[in-house]
Protein backbone atom coordinates (compact mmCIF):
# COMPACT_ATOMS: atom_id res chain seq x y z
CA UNK A 1 0.00 0.00 0.00
CA UNK A 2 1.21 3.73 -1.09
CA UNK A 3 1.94 5.47 2.21
CA UNK A 4 2.64 9.47 1.73
CA UNK A 5 3.34 12.34 4.12
CA UNK A 6 3.65 15.98 3.88
CA UNK A 7 6.97 18.05 4.96
CA UNK A 8 9.18 20.90 4.54
CA UNK A 9 13.05 20.89 2.92
CA UNK A 10 15.21 21.72 5.68
CA UNK A 11 18.63 21.04 4.13
CA UNK A 12 19.77 19.81 0.29
CA UNK A 13 22.46 16.90 1.44
CA UNK A 14 23.59 15.70 -1.76
CA UNK A 15 23.07 16.45 -5.58
CA UNK A 16 23.72 14.36 -8.94
CA UNK A 17 22.83 14.29 -12.47
CA UNK A 18 19.28 13.41 -12.14
CA UNK A 19 18.61 13.18 -8.48
CA UNK A 20 18.69 15.42 -5.51
CA UNK A 21 19.28 13.55 -1.89
CA UNK A 22 17.47 15.88 0.70
CA UNK A 23 16.51 16.23 4.45
CA UNK A 24 13.01 16.71 4.76
CA UNK A 25 11.09 17.77 8.22
CA UNK A 26 7.95 15.37 8.92
CA UNK A 27 6.10 15.91 11.80
CA UNK A 28 9.13 17.50 13.29
CA UNK A 29 11.24 14.84 12.55
CA UNK A 30 13.81 15.46 10.46
CA UNK A 31 13.96 12.74 7.39
CA UNK A 32 16.24 11.79 4.27
CA UNK A 33 14.54 12.03 0.76
CA UNK A 34 15.64 11.87 -2.75
CA UNK A 35 13.50 13.99 -5.65
CA UNK A 36 14.01 12.73 -9.30
CA UNK A 37 14.35 15.34 -11.72
CA UNK A 38 12.40 13.86 -14.71
CA UNK A 39 9.25 13.16 -12.13
CA UNK A 40 9.16 16.43 -10.14
CA UNK A 41 10.71 19.86 -10.07
CA UNK A 42 13.78 19.78 -7.97
CA UNK A 43 12.88 21.06 -4.26
CA UNK A 44 14.66 23.51 -2.71
CA UNK A 45 15.19 24.12 1.25
CA UNK A 46 11.79 25.61 2.33
CA UNK A 47 9.97 24.16 -0.24
CA UNK A 48 6.57 21.45 1.19
CA UNK A 49 6.99 18.39 -0.46
CA UNK A 50 4.96 15.19 -0.97
CA UNK A 51 6.95 11.91 -0.29
CA UNK A 52 6.59 8.26 -0.79
CA UNK A 53 7.20 6.52 3.06
CA UNK A 54 6.34 3.32 1.88
CA UNK A 55 10.06 1.63 2.17
CA UNK A 56 10.82 3.82 5.39
CA UNK A 57 7.67 2.23 7.29
CA UNK A 58 8.60 -1.18 5.74
CA UNK A 59 12.06 -0.71 7.40
CA UNK A 60 13.56 -1.64 3.98
CA UNK A 61 17.49 -1.42 3.04
CA UNK A 62 18.41 -0.08 -0.34
CA UNK A 63 14.80 1.29 -0.57
CA UNK A 64 15.00 3.05 2.78
CA UNK A 65 14.76 6.69 1.87
CA UNK A 66 11.54 9.07 1.06
CA UNK A 67 10.74 9.49 -2.24
CA UNK A 68 9.54 12.86 -3.19
CA UNK A 69 6.03 12.32 -5.66
CA UNK A 70 5.59 16.22 -5.61
CA UNK A 71 6.30 19.55 -4.86
CA UNK A 72 3.69 21.67 -3.65
CA UNK A 73 5.92 24.71 -3.79
CA UNK A 74 7.10 24.85 -8.01
CA UNK A 75 5.36 23.73 -10.67
CA UNK A 76 7.41 24.00 -13.80
CA UNK A 77 6.04 25.13 -17.29
CA UNK A 78 5.11 22.25 -20.05
CA UNK A 79 8.28 21.26 -21.74
CA UNK A 80 8.37 19.63 -25.29
CA UNK A 81 10.88 17.38 -25.07
CA UNK A 82 11.08 14.92 -27.75
CA UNK A 83 9.71 11.30 -27.51
CA UNK A 84 6.87 9.52 -27.39
CA UNK A 85 7.49 6.37 -25.66
CA UNK A 86 6.06 5.98 -21.96
CA UNK A 87 7.87 4.47 -18.99
CA UNK A 88 6.30 3.81 -15.76
CA UNK A 89 2.96 3.39 -17.94
CA UNK A 90 -0.21 3.90 -16.29
CA UNK A 91 0.89 5.04 -13.41
CA UNK A 92 0.52 8.61 -11.93
CA UNK A 93 3.99 9.43 -12.88
CA UNK A 94 4.20 7.78 -16.48
CA UNK A 95 6.49 10.43 -18.79
CA UNK A 96 7.48 9.76 -22.08
CA UNK A 97 11.12 9.46 -23.44
CA UNK A 98 13.10 9.49 -26.86
CA UNK A 99 13.45 5.56 -27.55
CA UNK A 100 16.02 5.00 -29.51
CA UNK A 101 14.29 2.59 -31.43
CA UNK A 102 11.14 5.04 -32.23
CA UNK A 103 10.26 6.51 -34.90
CA UNK A 104 11.22 10.06 -34.53
CA UNK A 105 14.86 8.40 -33.13
CA UNK A 106 17.83 9.82 -34.47
CA UNK A 107 19.12 6.26 -34.15
CA UNK A 108 16.31 4.30 -35.93
CA UNK A 109 17.62 3.45 -39.01
CA UNK A 110 21.19 2.29 -36.94
CA UNK A 111 18.42 -0.34 -35.07
CA UNK A 112 16.72 -0.97 -38.69
CA UNK A 113 19.92 -2.01 -39.88
CA UNK A 114 21.22 -4.14 -37.37
CA UNK A 115 22.15 -7.85 -37.82
CA UNK A 116 24.42 -9.65 -35.23
CA UNK A 117 26.33 -8.19 -32.14
CA UNK A 118 29.46 -10.23 -33.83
CA UNK A 119 30.15 -11.85 -30.46
CA UNK A 120 30.45 -8.84 -28.36
CA UNK A 121 31.13 -9.88 -25.29
CA UNK A 122 28.49 -8.86 -22.58
CA UNK A 123 28.89 -9.56 -18.87
CA UNK A 124 25.38 -10.98 -17.59
CA UNK A 125 25.48 -9.78 -13.48
CA UNK A 126 22.59 -10.21 -10.88
CA UNK A 127 22.90 -7.59 -8.56
CA UNK A 128 23.82 -4.14 -8.95
CA UNK A 129 26.57 -4.12 -6.38
CA UNK A 130 28.42 -6.59 -9.18
CA UNK A 131 28.92 -3.43 -11.66
CA UNK A 132 31.76 -1.49 -10.31
CA UNK A 133 34.57 -4.67 -10.29
CA UNK A 134 33.09 -6.11 -13.67
CA UNK A 135 33.64 -2.36 -15.01
CA UNK A 136 36.91 -1.70 -13.13
CA UNK A 137 38.44 -4.90 -14.48
CA UNK A 138 37.59 -4.54 -18.02
CA UNK A 139 38.88 -1.00 -17.86
CA UNK A 140 42.20 -1.65 -16.14
CA UNK A 141 42.85 -5.23 -18.45
CA UNK A 142 42.05 -2.87 -21.91
CA UNK A 143 44.07 0.29 -20.42
CA UNK A 144 41.55 1.47 -20.59
CA UNK A 145 40.69 1.33 -24.31
CA UNK A 146 37.25 -0.34 -24.28
CA UNK A 147 34.30 1.31 -24.38
CA UNK A 148 32.08 0.04 -21.83
CA UNK A 149 28.30 0.43 -21.82
CA UNK A 150 26.26 -0.38 -18.75
CA UNK A 151 22.86 -1.70 -19.65
CA UNK A 152 20.07 -1.36 -16.44
CA UNK A 153 17.28 -3.32 -16.19
CA UNK A 154 13.91 -2.58 -14.73
CA UNK A 155 13.83 -5.61 -12.12
CA UNK A 156 14.86 -3.70 -9.36
CA UNK A 157 15.09 0.49 -9.14
CA UNK A 158 13.75 2.08 -12.04
CA UNK A 159 15.53 5.61 -12.01
CA UNK A 160 19.46 4.96 -12.66
CA UNK A 161 19.89 8.35 -10.82
CA UNK A 162 18.81 6.26 -7.77
CA UNK A 163 22.48 4.86 -8.23
CA UNK A 164 25.56 6.59 -6.54
CA UNK A 165 27.21 3.72 -7.86
CA UNK A 166 26.59 4.61 -11.83
CA UNK A 167 27.73 8.19 -10.94
CA UNK A 168 30.78 7.62 -9.56
CA UNK A 169 31.76 4.69 -12.39
CA UNK A 170 31.00 7.33 -14.82
CA UNK A 171 33.01 10.35 -13.50
CA UNK A 172 36.08 8.15 -13.40
CA UNK A 173 35.55 7.02 -16.40
CA UNK A 174 34.98 3.36 -15.88
CA UNK A 175 31.71 3.44 -17.67
CA UNK A 176 30.90 5.15 -21.03
CA UNK A 177 27.33 5.05 -21.63
CA UNK A 178 24.35 3.66 -19.74
CA UNK A 179 21.07 2.54 -21.50
CA UNK A 180 17.81 1.98 -19.33
CA UNK A 181 15.85 -0.84 -20.52
CA UNK A 182 12.33 -1.34 -19.87
CA UNK A 183 10.34 0.91 -17.77
CA UNK A 184 14.03 1.79 -16.32
CA UNK A 185 14.65 5.15 -17.11
CA UNK A 186 17.21 8.18 -16.81
CA UNK A 187 20.32 6.65 -19.07
CA UNK A 188 21.70 8.14 -21.48
CA UNK A 189 19.79 6.63 -24.01
CA UNK A 190 16.57 4.93 -23.09
CA UNK A 191 15.00 1.28 -25.06
CA UNK A 192 11.76 -0.88 -24.99
CA UNK A 193 13.25 -3.94 -24.30
CA UNK A 194 16.97 -5.38 -23.19
CA UNK A 195 17.16 -6.83 -26.87
CA UNK A 196 17.24 -3.12 -28.26
CA UNK A 197 19.28 -1.73 -25.51
CA UNK A 198 21.77 -4.29 -26.45
CA UNK A 199 21.95 -3.60 -30.33
CA UNK A 200 22.06 0.24 -29.19
CA UNK A 201 25.10 -0.75 -26.60
CA UNK A 202 26.67 -1.86 -30.35
CA UNK A 203 25.52 -0.16 -33.06
CA UNK A 204 24.47 3.16 -31.22
CA UNK A 205 27.70 3.69 -28.60
CA UNK A 206 30.16 1.42 -29.91
CA UNK A 207 30.22 -0.51 -27.44
CA UNK A 208 33.49 -3.30 -26.79
CA UNK A 209 32.24 -5.04 -23.67
CA UNK A 210 28.65 -4.22 -22.18
CA UNK A 211 27.23 -5.18 -18.51
CA UNK A 212 23.33 -6.30 -18.08
CA UNK A 213 22.13 -5.93 -14.78
CA UNK A 214 19.47 -4.74 -12.55
CA UNK A 215 20.21 -1.43 -10.68
CA UNK A 216 19.63 -1.23 -6.80
CA UNK A 217 17.33 -2.69 -4.90
CA UNK A 218 17.16 -6.51 -5.61
CA UNK A 219 14.03 -8.37 -4.69
CA UNK A 220 13.85 -11.95 -3.11
CA UNK A 221 11.81 -14.20 -1.36
CA UNK A 222 13.82 -17.15 -0.30
CA UNK A 223 12.23 -19.07 -2.78
CA UNK A 224 13.69 -20.90 -5.62
CA UNK A 225 12.18 -18.74 -8.55
CA UNK A 226 11.02 -15.92 -6.51
CA UNK A 227 13.58 -13.21 -6.92
CA UNK A 228 14.36 -10.28 -8.98
CA UNK A 229 17.57 -11.31 -10.65
CA UNK A 230 16.45 -14.46 -12.57
CA UNK A 231 16.43 -12.24 -15.18
CA UNK A 232 20.11 -12.96 -15.56
CA UNK A 233 19.07 -16.51 -17.39
CA UNK A 234 16.62 -14.91 -19.51
CA UNK A 235 19.11 -12.33 -20.57
CA UNK A 236 21.91 -14.93 -21.40
CA UNK A 237 19.12 -16.01 -23.45
CA UNK A 238 18.99 -12.29 -25.23
CA UNK A 239 22.53 -12.05 -25.82
CA UNK A 240 22.81 -15.31 -27.34
CA UNK A 241 19.84 -14.87 -29.95
CA UNK A 242 21.55 -11.77 -30.92
CA UNK A 243 25.25 -13.06 -31.59
CA UNK A 244 26.77 -11.83 -28.75
CA UNK A 245 29.03 -13.76 -25.81
CA UNK A 246 27.46 -14.31 -22.82
CA UNK A 247 29.51 -13.95 -19.45
CA UNK A 248 27.92 -14.91 -16.20
CA UNK A 249 29.25 -13.37 -13.47
CA UNK A 250 28.48 -15.83 -10.61
CA UNK A 251 27.18 -14.86 -6.81
CA UNK A 252 29.80 -16.41 -4.80
CA UNK A 253 30.20 -15.33 -0.64
CA UNK A 254 31.76 -17.24 2.45
CA UNK A 255 30.21 -14.36 4.91
CA UNK A 256 26.67 -15.07 4.26
CA UNK A 257 24.79 -16.85 6.92
CA UNK A 258 22.17 -17.68 4.92
CA UNK A 259 22.73 -21.44 3.68
CA UNK A 260 20.75 -20.72 0.45
CA UNK A 261 23.93 -18.02 -0.66
CA UNK A 262 27.14 -19.76 0.66
CA UNK A 263 29.70 -21.03 -1.59
CA UNK A 264 27.29 -20.15 -5.24
CA UNK A 265 24.09 -19.12 -5.03
CA UNK A 266 21.15 -20.81 -5.78
CA UNK A 267 20.33 -17.54 -7.65
CA UNK A 268 22.98 -18.35 -9.96
CA UNK A 269 22.85 -21.94 -10.28
CA UNK A 270 19.03 -21.90 -10.87
CA UNK A 271 19.41 -18.66 -13.04
CA UNK A 272 22.18 -20.19 -15.36
CA UNK A 273 21.53 -24.55 -14.49
CA UNK A 274 17.29 -23.52 -15.28
CA UNK A 275 16.88 -20.65 -17.04
CA UNK A 276 19.42 -20.06 -19.94
CA UNK A 277 19.12 -21.87 -22.61
CA UNK A 278 22.37 -20.56 -24.50
CA UNK A 279 25.46 -21.25 -23.68
CA UNK A 280 27.20 -19.01 -21.47
CA UNK A 281 31.02 -18.95 -19.84
CA UNK A 282 30.32 -19.11 -15.94
CA UNK A 283 33.62 -17.19 -14.34
CA UNK A 284 34.79 -18.10 -10.91
CA UNK A 285 37.52 -16.20 -9.35
CA UNK A 286 40.78 -17.57 -7.68
CA UNK A 287 40.12 -17.66 -4.52
CA UNK A 288 41.26 -20.58 -1.12
CA UNK A 289 41.42 -24.17 -2.79
CA UNK A 290 38.78 -25.18 -0.54
CA UNK A 291 36.70 -22.46 -1.50
CA UNK A 292 36.88 -23.28 -5.21
CA UNK A 293 36.67 -27.27 -4.52
CA UNK A 294 33.41 -26.61 -2.59
CA UNK A 295 31.91 -23.81 -5.49
CA UNK A 296 32.98 -26.75 -7.94
CA UNK A 297 30.96 -29.73 -6.26
CA UNK A 298 27.77 -27.51 -6.31
CA UNK A 299 28.53 -26.72 -9.37
CA UNK A 300 28.58 -29.96 -10.36
CA UNK A 301 25.49 -31.34 -9.18
CA UNK A 302 23.41 -29.02 -11.06
CA UNK A 303 22.76 -28.96 -15.02
CA UNK A 304 25.34 -25.97 -15.73
CA UNK A 305 28.24 -28.76 -15.64
CA UNK A 306 27.17 -29.59 -19.41
CA UNK A 307 24.96 -26.58 -20.28
CA UNK A 308 27.72 -23.91 -19.90
CA UNK A 309 31.30 -23.72 -20.11
CA UNK A 310 33.27 -22.72 -16.65
CA UNK A 311 36.48 -20.97 -16.31
CA UNK A 312 38.59 -19.75 -13.32
CA UNK A 313 40.24 -16.35 -13.99
CA UNK A 314 42.15 -13.74 -11.78
CA UNK A 315 39.49 -11.16 -9.96
CA UNK A 316 42.31 -9.07 -8.67
CA UNK A 317 42.71 -6.24 -10.97
CA UNK A 318 39.63 -4.89 -11.29
CA UNK A 319 39.41 -5.11 -7.32
CA UNK A 320 42.67 -2.79 -7.22
CA UNK A 321 41.48 -0.31 -10.03
CA UNK A 322 38.73 0.16 -7.98
CA UNK A 323 40.69 0.97 -5.23
CA UNK A 324 43.44 2.98 -6.76
CA UNK A 325 40.68 5.54 -7.90
CA UNK A 326 38.18 5.12 -4.60
CA UNK A 327 35.35 3.26 -5.78
CA UNK A 328 33.88 2.42 -2.82
CA UNK A 329 32.86 -1.81 -3.17
CA UNK A 330 29.65 -2.60 -1.12
CA UNK A 331 26.91 -5.29 -0.98
CA UNK A 332 24.19 -6.01 1.61
CA UNK A 333 26.58 -3.90 3.94
CA UNK A 334 29.70 -6.02 3.16
CA UNK A 335 32.72 -4.62 2.04
CA UNK A 336 35.98 -6.09 0.11
CA UNK A 337 37.18 -7.19 3.15
CA UNK A 338 34.16 -8.81 4.46
CA UNK A 339 33.55 -10.63 1.36
CA UNK A 340 35.86 -10.64 -1.21
CA UNK A 341 35.05 -13.83 -3.14
CA UNK A 342 31.54 -11.47 -3.87
CA UNK A 343 33.63 -8.74 -5.53
CA UNK A 344 36.19 -10.76 -6.99
CA UNK A 345 33.58 -13.19 -8.85
CA UNK A 346 32.29 -10.09 -10.45
CA UNK A 347 35.95 -8.58 -11.52
CA UNK A 348 36.95 -12.44 -12.85
CA UNK A 349 33.93 -12.10 -15.17
CA UNK A 350 34.68 -8.38 -16.29
CA UNK A 351 38.29 -9.73 -17.13
CA UNK A 352 37.09 -12.00 -19.09
CA UNK A 353 35.09 -9.99 -21.16
CA UNK A 354 38.60 -7.90 -21.51
CA UNK A 355 40.07 -11.10 -22.91
CA UNK A 356 38.08 -10.88 -25.97
CA UNK A 357 37.98 -7.25 -26.44
CA UNK A 358 41.29 -7.59 -26.37
CA UNK A 359 41.80 -10.64 -29.21
CA UNK A 360 39.28 -8.52 -31.09
CA UNK A 361 41.47 -5.93 -31.60
CA UNK A 362 44.33 -7.47 -32.45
Amino acid sequence: MLKRAVGVVTEILESRPGAVELLVEIENRPCRAIAFSSLVDIPETGDSVVVNTTAVDLNLGTGGLHFVIENLSRRSEHSDEPGHIMKLRYTPLQHSVLSVEEDGSPWRSVIDGFTNLGGMPVVVGELHSQLAPAAAAIKRLTHPKAKVVYVMTDSASLPIALSRTVYNLKDAGLIDFTITAGQAFGGDFESVNVFTALIAAKCVCGADAVIVCQGPGNAGTGTKYGYSGIEQGEIINAVGVLGGTPIAVARISFADNRPRHSGISHHTLTALGEVALVQALLVLPMMDEMKLLAVEQQIQRTAISYKHRVRVIDGIPGIRECDELGIELMSMGRSYKDDPEFFLAASAAGAAAAELTVSERR
